[in-house]
């Protein structure tokens, strides 16, 4: 039976995912092939050798040590696209706090709560303190173009905005995904130079780590409002709290608060609510559920975030090879050479990279021998083998 082990505050949609396929699921399963995770932290947690896969709940995955997980020959997959809706539907709201005083505005009402026959007398004459410009007509950059970022991309069109789009990682299903009418910025200095408007939606990684920078700052224009629905560690918070300061820019809206940024003028903080829907929440927990069990059971990887996607979705053959390595060259000769030495046809295969890992699926038309699969599994290159 496959064990899963859920870490906590999983929707009952994705328990009930893996318990109808047999699977089974609770927080005291021991020894488990795979974990379902939402926010958990993992990062200093020991794995029994029977782990399989990691499955977060969710599109961020700083809480799980995926480059250790790499290592050890466990894949971490996530469920980007699930929360998409909800995460467009929050920056929309933070474009219009960006925009105009409306958390402001919400505050001094409050204050003239006991002017009785005044208030619309006293409304009428302060109003203008909360006023600011119109989205319509607007430039807006779309750093990311991810599955929010290209929600939040075209809802920007339909809003009247002339919109620039910047991804050089941007996937096929991405571009599939984003209106015609997106510009495509060559450079992020394209965004900086024409953008009255910044939305952040990259992962946050060694790469993207402030990314956004006094130098990219001063490469905006000035009067520039942004809003980071991606992690705070993606902006460095001295320098853009300089850049407020400065005028460079008007506003920041976050989905991150710290201590450096609560309460700071022109600075309005979320307590991360981006993915906050039952919806959302009900869909990442099945599409992490689904993710798991279809590596588990049949090998395929879909949304990692460690190791290369690779899927065969038609079972040719009697069984399936599957191989974590290093991606380092001759590998795949290597496999196919131990295959060959025993009369055995590959019926169909397939292999993928992802910086210094790779994966193999080989379906095979005779099993394979423990001999033979001892013999993949010594080479030092080797992570993992199973075999389906």
């Amino acid at each position: 039976m496959i064990k899963i082990q859920v870490l906590n505050n999983i929707s009952d949609f994705g328990i009930q995912e893996l318990k109808s396929k047999g699977c089974e699921v609770g927080e005291q399963v021991e020894n488990p092939h795979g974990i379902l995770v939402r926010s958990a932290d993992m990062l200093n947690m020991k794995f029994g050798s029977e782990l399989l896969c990691i499955s977060r709940a969710g599109a961020g995955y700083n809480n799980i040590p995926t480059e250790r997980c790499a290592q050890e020959g466990i894949v971490v997959f996530n469920a980007p696209g699930a929360n998409a809706e909800a995460v467009k539907e929050l920056a929309l709201c933070e474009l219009v706090m960006a925009s105009r005083d409306v958390v402001g505005s919400i505050e001094w009402v409050k204050t003239i709560a006991d002017q009785g026959d005044r208030i619309p007398e006293m409304v009428e004459r302060n109003k203008g303190a909360f006023s600011g410009p119109e989205l319509m007509g607007k430039t807006i950059g779309i750093v990311g173009l991810g599955a929010t970022g290209a929600l939040i991309a075209n809802m920007c069109l339909e809003l009247g905005m002339q919109v620039y789009g910047y991804d050089p990682y941007m996937s096929v299903e991405a571009a599939w995904r984003l209106s015609r009418e997106v510009m495509r910025a060559e450079d992020i200095s394209d965004i900086y130079r024409h953008c009255d408007y910044i939305s952040i939606n990259v992962p946050f990684n060694t790469h993207t780590e402030k990314m956004f920078n006094a130098k990219s700052f001063a490469a905006m224009k000035d009067g520039v409002r942004i809003i980071n629905e991606s992690r705070a560690e993606v902006v460095d918070d001295d320098a853009i709290l300089a850049a407020i300061r400065s005028g460079k820019v008007a506003k920041y809206v976050t989905d991150f608060p710290n201590e450096k940024l609560i309460g700071q003028r022109n600075v309005i903080c979320l307590p991360h609510i981006g993915a906050c829907t039952p919806e959302s929440e009900d869909k990442c927990a099945v599409a992490a559920a689904r993710e798991l069990y279809d590596y588990i059971v049949n090998g395929n990887i879909r949304n990692s975030v460690n190791l290369p996607d690779a899927v065969l979705d038609e079972r040719q053959g009697v069984c399936r090879l599957c191989i974590i390595h290093m991606n380092v060259p001759r590998m795949l000769t290597r496999f196919l050479e131990i295959i060959g030495s025993m009369n055995n046809n590959v019926e169909h295969m397939i292999n993928k990279s992802r910086g210094e890992y790779a994966y193999t699926m080989i379906d095979l038309g005779d099993p394979l021998s423990y001999e033979d699969v001892q013999a993949i599994t010594d080479m030092e290159e080797v992570l993992r083998v199973r075999i389906l």
